[in-house]
């Protein structure tokens, strides 16, 4: 499979239908101010399908310079 990351994303309530519980597994309160920070979330456009299995290893490419910076949506 071959996807392009095309932006930044908070992930949203939608993720629960992946698992129950997985949204409460990607975020972490921060202690001191009591705001929620999301450990991760980016979206993608996939450019060629596949099968993919737990620990099949992955290859990241960047895109040729200059890179631009991805927009948190």
């Amino acid at each position: 499979a071959v996807l392009e990351v095309t932006g930044l994303r908070n992930p949203c309530s939608k993720i629960n239908d992946f698992q129950k519980g997985l949204l409460g597994e990607v975020f972490t309160m921060d202690s001191v101010s009591g705001e929620f920070t999301f450990k991760c979330g980016v979206m993608a456009v996939v450019r060629r399908g596949g099968i993919v299995r737990p620990d099949d290893s992955i290859q990241v490419e960047t895109p040729p310079l200059p890179h631009r910076s991805l927009e948190r949506v």
